[in-house]
């Protein structure tokens, strides 16, 4: 697949100083829109375009700033219900939670150093409350539901033809061989290297994060 460019400000790191929307464009390579936005000092960057944001808007990075679209703030600064995307996973990250099309996160508690959200997948968890999130849903929420015209745009981001296990060799697949139609002769499905392919949890237990997760996703 052809790596695009996109030098995308995930960080948004212009505090106090306004940014006005110069256009909104479509970026290849990602499932969201991304806007220019154009700051007071004369920079200009190009961060991802949440959904009612348009040229002539301003947005802002800040602390105790309004809550508007767009705008960049802290998450103990931000009321309980709010639609955020580009959220951090810890201060000082940058955004990499809820960055897809038609994608968000919902602030649903605050307690201690932690504000609790539910994450596009589901998931529910802590996030650290110096965190910073932008307000607003990211654009494209009909992602992955439009039908295709052909083919070649799943090639085009990068999804080849998947051959089933099946209809190989044994020697490529410990579901291969056999006279025709045969069974794969075990108890469960595996994958090309023998693990448990349907059900099977992947990830590895005893990690840090479990104790800030409290809702596994869907």
């Amino acid at each position: 697949m052809t790596k695009f460019s996109q030098n995308i400000d995930y960080l948004r790191n212009k505090v106090f100083v306004p940014g006005v929307v110069l256009s909104t464009l479509y970026s290849p390579g990602l499932s969201a829109k991304t806007c220019i936005i154009k700051y007071l000092d004369g920079e200009v960057r190009k961060i991802l375009c949440p959904t009612g944001l348009k040229p002539g808007n301003s947005v802002l990075t800040g602390i105790e700033i309004p809550i508007a679209l767009g705008n960049h703030l802290l998450l103990k600064n931000l009321p309980l219900g709010t639609d955020i995307h580009n959220v951090e996973l810890y201060p000082g990250c940058g955004g990499k939670l809820a960055r897809a099309g038609g994608t968000f996160a919902n602030v649903i508690a605050k307690e201690g150093s932690y504000v609790t959200l539910r994450l596009p997948s589901g998931e529910v968890r802590f996030i650290s409350k110096y965190c910073w999130a932008t307000i607003g849903r990211i654009c494209e929420k009909n992602n992955g539901k439009k039908a295709l015209y052909k083919a070649g745009q799943n090639r085009w981001i990068g999804k080849r033809p998947h051959v089933r296990g099946v209809v190989k060799n044994p020697v490529d697949h410990p579901h291969g061989g056999g006279e025709g139609r045969s069974p794969i002769g075990r108890s469960h499905p595996v994958t090309p290297w023998g693990r448990i392919a349907l059900g099977q949890r992947t990830r590895k237990s005893k990690r840090y994060s479990d104790l800030l997760i409290l809702s596994r996703r869907k």
